[in-house]
């Protein structure tokens, strides 16, 4: 049975049974708005001589106002664009080309990819090729065209006698696997072509092969697809005025998908043969 309340006018029996009760604190009859009471200076310790006044209610200090945090520099800004192109102008040479790319910090897909893919085969081939980018092989291994579809590459480009190395020179416009092989931005495509027009500038090939739709439409700066592309002879011209005859073609990872497109890349093999000869006389 629940035990009486004391009568008010015994003080010490009403405050023995608060503390039986459980209730240990007393409080106003109204809750304080602690958030609301402005910082106090510590209480000074009372001397023995004086009488003790009410606690200060106690409020966590404000921490100190912190710098305001600098807003990110977008990593595909036009500037970074614009410091690729300066970087690339000034490699005078295919390997310094190769390590300022390997340096190059302002494309975002250097930090999810394993390797850096540069190039493969002998740059006084006489054609070079042009893809898209990195898939899963070539990023492990380091190497262009390297998996299926270059394999696929291969043979195409050994039915009309060229072999990778002498025969031709392969490379991407980017450098770096996006992630889960998808298509490169825009922005991704601008800031390493302009590694890669350099690149072409120092190779100098007799004829250039543009592998897949997104190499075509980046390198030739146009936006038809690889459907109307394909199969036509165009050229790319070089800042000094040199014009490079350019073969636009399908990916090879393309006629992995579709195979009863290869008469038609097969077609654009006899031409680029038939294009070497009569450059050869």
């Amino acid at each position: 049975m629940e035990e009486s309340l004391p009568a008010l006018e015994d003080p010490a029996s009403l405050l023995k049974w608060y503390v039986e009760q459980g209730l240990d604190e007393t409080i106003g009859e109204e809750a304080i708005d602690r958030f609301s009471l402005a910082v106090q200076p510590p209480a000074a310790t009372p001397s023995p001589s004086v009488a003790p006044t009410a606690p200060t209610p106690f409020r966590p200090a404000a921490p100190s106002p912190a710098a305001a945090p600098r807003a990110p520099v977008p990593l595909e800004s036009p500037q970074v664009v614009e410091d690729a192109r300066a970087l690339a102008a000034g490699c005078a040479t295919i390997a310094d080309l190769e390590a300022a790319i390997r340096s190059f910090e302002g494309c975002a897909l250097k930090r999810t990819a394993k390797n850096t893919v540069f190039a493969d085969g002998l740059p006084s081939a006489p054609v070079m090729i042009i893809g898209e980018a990195p898939g899963a092989d070539e990023d492990r291994l380091g190497k262009p065209f390297v998996g299926v579809s270059g394999q696929l590459m291969d043979r195409m480009m050994e039915a009309i006698g060229l072999a990778r190395g002498d025969g031709f020179y392969i490379t991407n416009i980017l450098f770096w696997r996006p992630p889960g092989n998808r298509t490169p931005t825009l922005a991704e495509q601008a800031m390493c072509l302009a590694f890669t027009r350099r690149h072409l500038e120092l190779v100098r090939p007799k004829l250039l092969i543009l592998a897949g739709g997104t190499a075509a439409k980046a390198v030739l700066d146009t936006a038809e697809g690889i459907m109307r592309l394909r199969g036509k002879w165009t050229s790319v011209r070089l800042d000094d005025g040199t014009e490079i005859p350019t073969m636009p073609t399908f990916h090879p990872a393309y006629l992995l998908r579709t195979p009863a497109s290869k008469r038609q890349s097969w077609l654009d093999m006899l031409a680029v043969d038939k294009k070497l000869k009569e450059m050869n006389g």
